[in-house]
């Protein structure tokens, strides 16, 4: 728990690109959040829950669509402590690569979720 508050801190004092990267990935997962939460739907029986080129879009019950916001969660909180370990480990470059891979995957679970919007 001291090397990570002690990351934390070197990150913050050293590696500011870093730390607004790291706060660029908790905001765009918290807009995934509430993006997710408030389209749940558990009144309908049925919503879209998908969509594959080859099948079009899968039907499904809303506790599926539960997946975007633990996505959102697993993004937002877990790969920001996930990166602080990988800065211990490998370093800033790394961290970014992989914070930067993270937050490209949150905006396509958020173009995803504005497609099975429009379908609805």
């Amino acid at each position: 728990m001291k090397d990570f508050r002690k990351n934390i801190v070197k990150i913050y004092q050293t590696e500011r690109g870093l730390m607004i990267i790291m706060g660029l990935n908790f905001v765009i997962s918290v807009l995934l959040f509430i993006l997710a939460v408030t389209h749940l739907n558990p009144n309908s029986a049925v919503v879209k829950i998908g969509y594959g080129d080859i099948g079009g879009y899968r039907d499904g019950t809303w506790v599926d669509m539960m997946a975007f916001p633990m996505l959102a969660v697993i993004f937002g909180v877990f790969h920001n402590l996930l990166a602080v370990r990988i800065f211990q480990k490998r370093g800033s470059g790394m961290a970014k690569f992989f914070l930067l891979t993270t937050s490209v995957l949150i905006l396509g679970a958020i173009l995803v979720l504005f497609r099975l919007f429009g379908e609805v």
